[in-house]
């Protein structure tokens, strides 16, 4: 595995990158509050028999830059670019957390550069069941970072123990999330600018859901796999009809076993197993 940087749009995004050029592809999205080191177990394995490429979002981590917007339309015509420059084929896209809600908007805006998609433990704004979501009191941070510059200044300095109580209280063993991990998320989102840009992600939400609302022209029937961790709350058929209803006519839900919220540090194996498997199944023979 090999890290570069990635020129688009004047800013200048950091990836891991593995695997044979002309294989397959797989561009892997982090979420909050990690970021592309989230997918340090997966890519190897995937790494076998596909191209990886999974980027620091911009301005987290070893990015450089601070992008226009927040918003995922934003922020999926960026990593458009990525898989662009990458050369990524017959590519699917999978994002966790925030980086499903990315992928969501790649499905909605440039699904012709997409073989399949998988989106993983995350809430689409605008879609089924996001008000239920957004109404569940223990979902309390999506409200605290969106108000403006006060998570910073209380969250700024105590990164690691703010990122900790989320690791530690959303995965289904505190343990399966690395102290090496876990160092390394912290200093992600050390600069100013990091932290700004993730709590930017969630003050993007109304905006996002008012971009959501909006029926697609016609059914997108790019294939869909939508995965929860066993240990997260929530029925997955609800959100799995969710996306149906927002106009993805070809999607399958699953759940990665042992799993809590943070899937590719709780069970990296077993997620790129399945991610592997989904590749195959919507590839055509040869």
């Amino acid at each position: 595995m090999q890290i570069s940087y990635i020129e688009t749009e004047g800013l200048s995004i950091a990836i891991r990158e593995a695997g044979p050029v002309e294989a397959p592809a797989f561009l892997l999205l982090h979420g909050w509050p990690q970021s592309s080191y989230a997918f340090e177990q997966v890519i190897g394995r995937l790494a076998r028999d596909h191209h990886v490429v999974a980027p620091d979002l911009p301005a987290i981590g070893d990015s450089q830059g601070v992008p226009r917007a927040s918003d995922k339309r934003t922020l999926a015509r960026l990593m458009r670019g990525v898989a662009e420059a990458c050369g990524l084929r017959q590519l699917v896209a999978a994002g966790h957390d925030i980086g499903g809600q990315i992928v969501f908007a790649l499905l909605r805006d440039h699904p012709e550069i997409l073989s399949g998609a998988a989106i993983m433990d995350v809430a689409i704004p605008g879609v089924a069941p996001w008000e239920n979501v957004i109404r569940n009191p223990q979902i309390w941070h999506f409200a605290f970072h969106a108000v403006p510059a006060l998570p910073e200044t209380l969250v700024s300095g105590h990164q690691h123990a703010y990122f900790d109580f989320f690791f530690n209280v959303l995965s289904k063993q505190r343990a399966s999330i690395s102290t090496e991990a876990r160092d390394v998320y912290a200093k992600a989102y050390f600069r100013p600018e990091s932290l700004q840009a993730g709590f930017d992600w969630y003050r993007a939400f109304p905006e996002d859901a008012k971009a959501n609302a909006v029926a697609p022209a016609k059914p997108i029937a790019v294939p869909v796999l939508y995965l929860r961790g066993s240990a997260e709350p929530g029925d997955i058929g609800e959100y799995v009809d969710g996306l149906r209803a927002a106009g993805l006519a070809n999607v399958e839900g699953d759940i990665i076993a042992d799993s809590g919220h943070f899937v590719a540090d709780e069970n990296p194996e077993a997620l790129a197993m399945r991610l592997a498997r989904f590749h195959r199944q919507i590839s055509p023979p040869g």
